[in-house]
Order: structure tokens, then sequence, then C-alpha cells
């Protein structure tokens, strides 16, 4: 699996400017004091960090708009080295797996909605100080990753073209909204909304809620979450079925004529930090997710619309998961095998009849 060459670049131009920071003793003077003031980490944990040469190589899917400058804040605080390589959780996976097979010890840190999706032995333990902030659906049970952002999945629509009014209150009524037919689409991989509406209504009520909307309203299947949202936001679908409310966020926060509501079930799964258990940089992949669960890095992710996982941090907008209610929210953390059968289910239930 190769990466494009320019998220090499560009990963590589990260790495060098923070090491151009630093100078020539390797911890700047701002980083020194920066340090100082963390709440996530200690002088001294920093410096047994830096012993391990200075640098953490991050794998992750998160965009280099809101990745950078949140590695940029580590850099300042620490003085270590951010070499940040961006690429799809697909992408990341098959590298990770190829580079396990020839034994490389390629990564410290992966941050991506797919960590838990790895084989377990790839993956050392993560026991982090801040842990013990974060909402309990934000830890492994088995202890090889956490949380590090909330995606919650509702319905999303265009403001400009639906009436807020008469949004569904139900999946159920949902699906008899046949004046939206042709003008609603879904990302082919929400496995994690199909499982919940099983888990909630049970299987037989589930798949015929799910036929009842692919029969009247005719979704259009789409590849990537992201661009579903803009997508939406842009007018060219009147409604997501279903996205990641992040996202629909996220596209508001810019100016897009989005919003979400929402319907119970809600699906919550994790945008996950991992750590290589062959990492070249252990202590220091321990302090950089130690940093991500931080108040600090958490404050810093709601700017573009980032959910964070402790109850200390506000989101953005304020009322952005208040705005759930009494909706019921269902936790999915897939197993590899997991995501296999309920991707199986999800294409067959979302394949035109």
């Amino acid at each position: 699996m190769k990466f494009r060459r320019r998220d090499i670049l560009r990963a590589s131009a990260f790495g060098l400017a923070g090491m151009a920071a630093a100078g020539p003793s390797g911890w700047s003077a701002r980083a020194q004091t920066a340090a100082a003031k963390t709440s996530w980490a200690t002088p001294s944990v920093i410096a047994a960090a830096k012993a391990e040469g200075g640098e953490i190589i991050i794998y992750g899917s998160m965009n280099e708009q809101e990745a950078l400058p949140l590695w940029k804040e580590f850099e300042a605080a620490t003085g270590i080295v951010v070499k940040y390589v961006r690429s799809s959780d697909t992408g990341l996976m098959s590298r990770i797996v190829l580079e396990a097979r020839a034994q490389q010890r390629a990564w410290d840190l992966v941050v991506t909605t797919a960590v838990s999706k790895l084989p377990s032995e790839f993956l050392a333990p993560i026991d982090l100080p801040e842990s013990k902030n974060l909402m309990k659906d934000a830890l492994d049970p088995k202890g090889k990753w956490c949380g590090v952002y909330a995606n919650y999945n509702t319905p999303a629509y265009n403001t400009k073209f639906v009436d807020k009014a008469f949004l569904p209150k139900s999946y159920e009524e949902f699906a008899t909204r046949k004046d939206w037919a042709g003008k609603v689409a879904i990302d082919g991989n929400d496995s994690q909304w199909v499982y919940a509406l099983f888990e909630h209504y049970g299987e037989q009520k589930a798949r015929k809620i799910i036929g009842d909307i692919v029969a009247n309203l005719k979704p259009t299947v789409v590849d990537g979450h992201l661009a579903l949202a803009r997508s939406v936001g842009l007018g060219e679908y009147w409604v997501a079925l279903n996205n990641y409310t992040n996202l629909t966020i996220n596209v508001a926060l810019k100016g897009g004529e989005t919003d979400y509501w929402a319907l119970e079930p809600i699906a919550l799964f994790f945008g996950q930090a991992g750590i290589s258990a062959r990492a070249p940089h252990p202590k220091t992949a321990l302090l950089a997710a130690n940093f991500l669960v931080s108040r600090e890095a958490q404050t810093l992710l709601t700017q573009a619309g980032r959910l964070p996982v402790r109850g200390d941090v506000a989101p953005n907008p304020a009322d952005a998961v208040k705005r759930f209610g009494a909706n019921k929210i269902i936790a999915t953390n897939f197993t590899p095998d997991d995501e296999k059968k309920w991707q199986r289910i999800t294409t067959d239930l979302l394949r035109p009849r």
C-alpha cells in the first residue's frame, strides 16, 4: 500500500518545521516554558520521552487542516518532532498489516476509527494517566486503544430544501417520506448504524425499516462521510440518512446550509488511538496519546466540530450533545470479525431492490 506523495511530503515538512523551531539544543525556550504548563505531562516525563530520540511517527486519518495544528502544539510543549503521515483508514490498515508481516518498526501511534479492527498483537497496552477523565465507552475493555473523539451517528439535512418543522421523528416515519425519493444518500460503510438498529429494534423489525427506506426513498449509496456531509451542505442531496454528527457540524461551522437531528437509536463509536507493539519510540507514543485525550487537545479538536470524549470539555456548539435528548445511544466497538459480518449485512440491506 503506497501513500500519496503529497501526504509524505506534508508529513516530512511538518517534522522539519518542528526541528527548525527546536533550535540547536533540540528543545526551544518556548518548548521548555510550555512543558511546565501542561496538565498531561511533567517535564521529567517529557525528558524521558525525548531520550528515545526526540521524534515520533504518527499514522492518522484526520485531515491535515485539523491534525497539523494539533501536533504543532505537542511539538511546542515537548520539543519532540512529529512526523505525521496521513491516509484513509483503509490505506493505513493495509500499510500496517504489510509492515507487520515484514516485522518493520515503522510507526509509533495510529489515530483512526479502525484501530479496534487491528489484530490485538499489533498493539501495545495503552494505560494513560488521563484515562480517568474519559467517558467509559471510550476505553477498550482489553486496554489496547482509547477514544480520542466521539462519532455519533445522526441524519442530516440541507436547511434550504428541508423544513425543520417536518423532520421525521422516527426511522419508521422516515421510511414513509416518499417525497424525498432520490434526494437521500448514505455512506455504504455505515455498519455501526445498521448494528444499532438491529440492537434497538430486533433483527426482523430493523430489516423491515431499512428495507422500506430503500424501497421508498431509493437512497444513493456513496463512499466517504466527509464528502457526504459537504454534499448535503451544498444541496446535492437534501438528506443524509445517517452520517457522523461531527462532520455535519464541521460543514455548518464553515457556512454550509446543513444541520442534524436525532433519531433513536444513535450509534456511537470513536476515533481511536493505538500504540504499536513494535513502536520505535514507545514512551513518546504514550506521551502523545495522553496529550490527545488531555483537556487542552480535546478543546482544540472541538474547533472543527469534533465531539470530545471528556465530560469537562464543552463541545462546539455547546448544545451539540444535549440535542440528542433522551434518545438511546448504542456504542459499537467492532472486532475485525464483527466488522466483516456487519459490513456484509449493511451492503446487502442497502442494495437497491
